[in-house]
C-alpha cells in the first residue's frame, strides 16, 4: 500500500470490507518508509538465525542483526499492532504475504556480491531459515487476531527468471544457471508447509505462471496478473480450477487510471470461464479478484478505490456468473 501511516492503512484495508463473504482483510506492507519496509527488508527482517543489512546494490546477508534487521523488525512490529487494532472480534479470513523462497534467494546477495541463488547451499540455509521465521509469524498473528483463518501469500514475483536462467550475476555479464523445477517444487513445498494445512496462494505477476508446478508444491491458490493470460494457458488453468486451486485474478490496475464499471472489470473472467466450459456456478468458489499487483505505485486515493471496485467486481460477479 502507498504512504508510510501504519493506523490509516490498517483502517483503510480493514475497513473497506464488510465481512468474509465480501473480502479479505490483509496486513499491508508500506514500502515508502524505506529500506526494511520494502518486501525483501521485510522478509529478510522474518529470517531465524540469518540476517540482511542494506548495501549501495541492495540487501545482503551477514553475520549479526545489525540496525537494518532491527528497523525491520520495528516496522512489521508497527504495522501488526495497527492490524490488531483494527481487527478487534473479527472472524474470517485474514492475508499475511512475504517474498517465497526463490525471489528471496535472487535478491539476497552472499558476502561474495553474488546472490544466493548462486549457491545451492546458501539456497537451501535460506528456505529452511524462512520456513522458520514464517512460522513464529504466523504464530504471532493467530495470538494477535485468534478469530483469523490465515492465509498465507508467498510473494514470487522472480520465479520465472529462476526457472528460466534470467537472474543476472554480479556483474551483468552473465545469468546464473537455470533452478532444477523439482528442485523449485520441493523448496516451494517445505515452506509453503509451513502452514500446517491452512491455505497458501503464491503471487506472481510475471508472464507464464507455472500454475501446474505450484500446485503439485502444495498452493491451495495463485495469484497473478489476469491481464498477462493467453489462450496457451487455458489447459493449465482448466487443470488447476478442476483440481480445486483457487485463482487470485489480478483484474484491477495497480497504479492510478480510470477504473471501469465492476461489470466490465470482470468480463474477461466470464468469457474465460466460457472459454473453458467451466461451470458458472464455480465461480464464486474458484475465482477471488484482487488488484494486478501491489498498491504501493499508486495514490492512497485510488488504492482505496481499488479496492473498493474489486468487492463491488466481485459482487457483479457472483450476482451474474454468466
Amino acid at each position: 500500500m502507498p504512504g508510510g501511516d501504519a493506523r490509516e492503512t490498517a483502517k483503510s484495508v480493514t475497513g473497506t470490507f464488510e465481512g468474509p463473504e465480501t473480502g479479505m482483510p490483509y496486513l499491508a506492507e508500506l514500502p515508502a518508509r524505506g529500506p526494511g519496509a520494502d518486501m525483501i527488508g521485510r522478509t529478510a527482517g522474518m529470517l531465524s538465525e540469518l540476517y540482511a543489512r542494506v548495501e549501495p546494490s541492495g540487501w545482503r546477508l551477514g553475520d549479526r542483526p545489525g540496525r537494518d534487521t532491527k528497523r525491520a523488525k520495528s516496522w512489521l512490529g508497527e504495522d501488526l499492532d495497527a492490524l490488531e487494532e483494527f481487527t478487534q472480534g473479527y472472524e474470517g479470513p485474514l492475508k499475511v504475504q512475504a517474498v517465497g523462497p526463490w525471489t528471496l534467494a535472487a535478491a539476497l546477495e552472499l558476502h561474495n556480491g553474488e546472490v544466493a541463488l548462486s549457491d545451492p547451499g546458501a539456497c537451501r540455509d535460506l528456505a529452511g531459515s524462512l520456513a522458520e521465521g514464517l512460522r513464529e509469524h504466523l504464530a504471532d498473528v493467530r495470538r494477535r487476531v485468534p478469530g483469523a483463518e490465515i492465509v498465507l501469500q508467498l510473494d514470487e514475483p522472480s520465479l520465472i527468471a529462476v526457472l528460466r536462467g534470467q537472474v543476472r550475476s554480479a556483474s551483468g555479464y552473465r545469468t546464473h544457471r537455470a533452478v532444477d523445477r523439482q528442485l523449485v517444487e520441493a523448496t516451494l513445498r517445505e515452506v509453503i508447509g509451513v502452514q500446517e494445512g491452512g491455505p497458501v496462494v503464491v503471487h506472481s505477476c510475471a508472464p507464464d505462471v507455472p500454475f501446474a508446478l505450484l500446485r503439485r508444491a502444495g498452493a491451495a491458490g495463485v495469484s497473478f496478473d489476469f491481464a498477462l493470460l493467453t489462450e496457451r494457458d487455458d489447459d493449465v488453468i482448466g487443470e488447476a480450477v478442476e483440481a480445486g486451486t483457487r485463482l487470485f485474478a489480478g483484474v484491477v490496475a495497480g497504479t492510478d487510471g480510470p477504473l471501469s464499471d465492476p461489470a466490465g472489470s470482470v468480463m474477461g473472467v466470464r468469457t474465460l470461464w466460457r472459454r473453458l466450459g467451466l461451470s458458472p456456478g464455480l465461480l464464486t468458489d474458484a475465482v477471488t479478484l484482487t488488484p494486478s499487483c501491489g498498491l504501493a505505485g499508486a495514490s492512497p486515493e485510488y488504492a482505496r478505490r481499488a479496492l473498493a471496485h474489486c468487492v463491488r467486481a466481485a459482487r457483479s460477479l457472483a450476482d451474474n456468473p454468466e
